[in-house]
């Protein structure tokens, strides 16, 4: 069953999410104050609406509240962004998501009444950097400050022992999710499970041992 989205400012990020959670089959309603905007997205959001969400009784009328979350875009706004953010928290929506671009912001965001706060450039500028710095990982990200997941091409010391014989668990604190290559899939493999050249490892661990498990 599809959940309900609430999107708050249909910028470049905004947009990209809003149409994304339509695609799959989720409830979305984008709300921006540009009425071009709004007529752009017309025909690819279930619903879309023109309106001043710093406005409070803007957000009753919407019924923020009844959806599974709402996602805060206009950080380029960072007073409609706050505003937005408190009268969320006081009308009781069920999980706020704020976007931001420092730091600083996040924090205000957090205090606030934002039950997450992302910053997508400093989350990009990671990826990039973790993909040139280390080319065998394909797909990185941050579930907290302490914990990462990570794609990886297997490293060739693991090449032909299975799980068990390597102990990653014990040996890296690291916990292999899924094994992959091709048509070949493995969701939470057993110690038996073998690793082969060209395996793609789905890792979950902090970020040191995920490094550590790379460079062998």
């Amino acid at each position: 069953m599809g959940k309900s989205f609430l999107i708050i400012g249909l910028g470049r990020f905004g947009e990209s999410l809003a149409c994304t959670l339509a695609e799959g089959g989720h409830d979305v309603l984008g709300v921006d104050r540009d009425p071009a905007v709004v007529q752009a997205l017309a025909s690819r959001l279930t619903h879309v609406v023109q309106a001043d969400a710093t406005q409070e009784e803007v957000l009753r009328n919407l019924g923020a509240n009844n959806f599974d979350a709402v996602i805060v875009g206009p950080a380029g706004d960072f007073e409609s962004s706050t505003l937005i953010t408190l009268s969320l928290k006081q009308l009781g929506a069920r999980y706020i998501v704020a976007k931001a671009l420092t730091e600083m912001q996040a924090e205000v965001l957090r205090r606030v009444g934002a039950d997450e706060v992302i910053l997508p450039e400093r989350e990009a500028g990671l990826r990039l950097a973790r993909r040139l710095t280390a080319p065998n990982i394909l797909e990185y990200l941050t579930l907290s400050p302490d914990l990462n997941v990570a794609e990886l091409i297997a490293p060739a010391f693991l090449t032909g022992k299975t799980l068990g014989e390597l102990n990653v668990r014990r040996r890296y604190g690291i916990t292999v999710l899924l094994i992959k290559n091709g048509d070949r899939l493995v969701i939470s493999p057993d110690p038996d499970d073998r690793i082969e050249e060209g395996d793609v490892l789905v890792v979950v661990g902090r970020e040191a041992e995920i490094q550590r498990l790379r460079q062998g």
